[in-house]
């Protein structure tokens, strides 16, 4: 797994042993970026399943201003902070160990752009997107990866786009208005 674009760029991170986590292909993030290359610089991120942190170092890598990855897992915490250390533990960065369903309950402050990553087969995702309105600021966008497309209505947010990557489904959305 490598940083695909930005100051970053090439940079291997360290991974999960096995296949019990599905971090996100290079090929997902990479096309996820270059939708959002010019909604990203100067950004706050959300990487709320953060996992390896390899989606919210992409951001960094490529100009947000501040990322914050949050994982329920320990050892997805510690391998974020592995990662980060790899490439220089930036300064504007915060790493928190929180229910990614329970997050928007501590959150403090807003951000540009959420991405959600649950496990697929988790009941964490209903809950995780039904507070992501409360996450984001007014004209920020919320990006959810999953295994099938969406098709339920999340109140308060508005679906937008939805892209297929092999059995990745990336599904965009915004608030209502």
């Amino acid at each position: 797994m490598r940083i695909v674009s930005g100051i970053y760029r090439g940079r291997t991170l360290a991974e999960f042993k096995g296949n019990d986590v599905r971090p996100t292909s290079d090929m997902v993030r990479e096309s996820l970026f270059n939708i959002l290359q010019f909604r990203i610089a100067d950004k706050t991120f959300l990487d709320l399943f953060s996992g390896t942190g390899a989606v919210g170092i992409e951001a960094l890598s490529r100009g947000a201003k501040h990322v914050t990855f949050n994982d329920f897992s320990r050892e997805s915490v510690a391998l974020t902070k592995k990662n980060l250390e790899k490439i220089g533990n930036p300064q504007n960065v915060t790493v928190t160990c929180r229910d990614g369903g329970e997050f928007y309950k501590y959150a403090e402050q807003k951000y540009d752009i959420v991405f959600l990553d649950p496990p697929y087969k988790s009941d964490v995702c209903a809950r995780a997107l039904a507070t992501v309105k409360d996450l984001l600021c007014d004209d920020g966008i919320a990006i959810f990866e999953n295994e099938k497309p969406f098709c339920e209505k999340v109140e308060g947010l508005v679906k937008v786009d939805e892209r297929k990557y092999g059995r990745a489904y990336i599904t965009f959305f915004e608030k209502e208005k």
